[in-house]
């Protein structure tokens, strides 16, 4: 920390807008509680529409090879349907062919530091750890019933960063958050290009998932979230 307060004057500030469409989930799983709950798949059982999303990055480049960086990642998906059988959420019960809608929150906090060991003209790589606060909840409503399960928790992951420069102004980019356990797994990847319009200002287009969950003695919920993505990379 002394030899990064100590590079600080010559750190660059970076943002990281990124914006696009959710364009679907290939699968949520479901089963609250765990033992005695009954397991849905809200991408399967329940219909979705495409949802608008955002994230922020706001990081410090220090000395060339060190970055810190803070994210603000919120989501918020909305199913609605009806379920072909009686569940129970929550416990309570939702019955057959009863429409509801069900509200999935996954907003994400992170601080990231990460270490660039190869950097020269054309490739950066690196890698380093991410603290990331999860704020979650699961909300299942009908005309009768309005239940919801929230967890606040803090996951440990792994950082990875590779980026691969062809020309001057464009860039192909592979980065994300990511670690498994027993207990469960979370991958938050981007792949995509960039285009660097000037020193300050460029362009990038790819897709993103977002994949993992936890199975406890509490919950079992997985899910794989897939984005189309695009942003600004501003240096300043």
């Amino acid at each position: 920390m002394l030899m990064l307060a100590c590079a600080s004057a010559h750190a660059q500030l970076i943002l990281d807008v990124e914006g696009g469409v959710v364009t679907g989930t290939s699968y949520n799983k479901v089963r609250i509680p765990n033992a005695d709950g009954s397991l849905v798949n809200l991408a399967s059982d329940l219909s979705s529409d495409s949802k608008a999303f955002y994230r922020i990055r706001a990081g410090y480049l220090i000395g060339k090879r060190h970055f810190v960086s803070a994210l603000y990642a919120p989501l918020t998906l909305r199913y609605d349907g009806s379920f072909s059988r009686d569940v129970l959420f929550n416990n309570l019960n939702f019955p057959a062919g009863q429409p509801l809608t069900v509200h999935y929150k996954f907003n994400s906090y992170r601080l990231t530091y990460r270490y660039d060991f190869v950097l020269n003209g054309r490739w950066r790589v690196g890698a380093g750890l991410t603290g990331k606060i999860r704020d979650a909840d699961v909300r299942f409503r009908n005309e009768s019933e309005d239940t919801h399960y929230d967890n606040i928790g803090f996951v440990p992951l792994i950082n990875f960063y590779a980026s691969y420069k062809p020309s001057y102004r464009w860039m192909v980019i592979l980065e994300g958050d990511a670690l498994a356990a027993r207990a469960g797994r979370a991958e938050d990847i981007f792949g995509g290009l960039s285009y660097q319009v000037n020193n300050k200002l460029g362009i990038k287009l790819g897709y993103r998932m977002l994949e993992g969950g936890a199975d406890n003695d509490k919950i079992y919920n997985f899910s794989w979230i897939n984005y189309a993505s695009a942003g600004l990379l501003i240096s300043l």
